[in-house]
């Protein structure tokens, strides 16, 4: 029997809650997430973002190899490891023992997805990732992927990049067919995800405000029993960010 691939199952121990959105692009997890992250601000709420790749320890590097096109599916996946362990202790961890909302805009299981879809081994991605804590909700935006293209094209960006269209697998000279192709792969890893790890499926066809709606109801009673703490670590203005790399000696 193959074993399951389930990995963090592991719980955080610290007061506040880890809210995290996965997605394909174009799915629109990054409009839902912002407006929770508003209308939690609204309702008094300590609330601090995060996103994918947006480390400074390797977001030169990454762009650099984007660039070049020089990253192959394994460096690709490691860079993002990297790029997601920084965050993690740099960013998300430190907010959650002062007792805040953290709030993620991608998560570990995107990696999951990416990777495996590149041919990279789920069990080792799985295993590279193992050190994270589990959110505390994780939401899916599953949105068929002729509407992710469509917002894509008809949006303020009206292009779609490279590497999230999978050019560099040699899908398809064409890029929308590229893009279809690769992330019609990656909406099937998303699919066995969600039935592995539980995460919450949205129905992002709907309209923005319906979803937003049914979001702030789930959030709220997840929330129900939450009482963040109010001491010295909560009121400290990004304190966070002071957080330094540890310096060779």
């Amino acid at each position: 029997m193959t074993p399951p691939l389930v990995t963090f199952n592991h719980s955080h121990p610290y007061p506040g809650k880890l809210i995290i959105v996965e997605g394909i692009d174009g799915s629109g997890k990054s409009t839902q997430l912002m407006l929770l992250r508003k209308w939690l601000e609204s309702q008094g709420h300590n609330v601090f973002f995060t996103e994918w790749n947006s480390s400074e320890l390797v977001r030169d590097t990454t762009k650099r190899g984007k660039k070049s096109k020089a990253l192959t599916p394994t460096t690709f996946s490691l860079l993002h490891a990297t790029d997601f362990a920084s965050r993690l202790f740099h960013q998300i961890l430190p907010p959650l023992k002062a007792g805040m909302i953290v709030l993620a805009d991608r998560y570990a299981y995107t990696a999951f997805a990416r990777d495996a879809v590149r041919g990279v081994s789920r069990s080792w991605v799985r295993k590279v990732y193992d050190f994270a804590v589990r959110p505390d909700m994780a939401f899916y935006f599953r949105v068929p992927i002729e509407i992710a293209i469509d917002r894509l094209l008809g949006g303020t960006r009206a292009q779609i990049k490279y590497y999230e269209a999978g050019m560099d697998m040699g899908l398809s000279q064409d890029i929308t067919e590229s893009f279809r192709i690769f992330q019609s792969r990656i909406l099937a890893e998303y699919d066995k995800i969600v039935e592995e790890y539980g995460l919450i499926v949205m129905d992002a066809r709907r309209d923005i405000e319906g979803q937003q709606n049914e979001m702030r109801q789930l959030v709220s009673k997840a929330l129900a029993q939450y009482k963040p703490r109010r001491g010295t670590y909560g009121k400290r203005t990004l304190f966070w960010r002071r957080f330094d790399l540890p310096k060779p000696e």
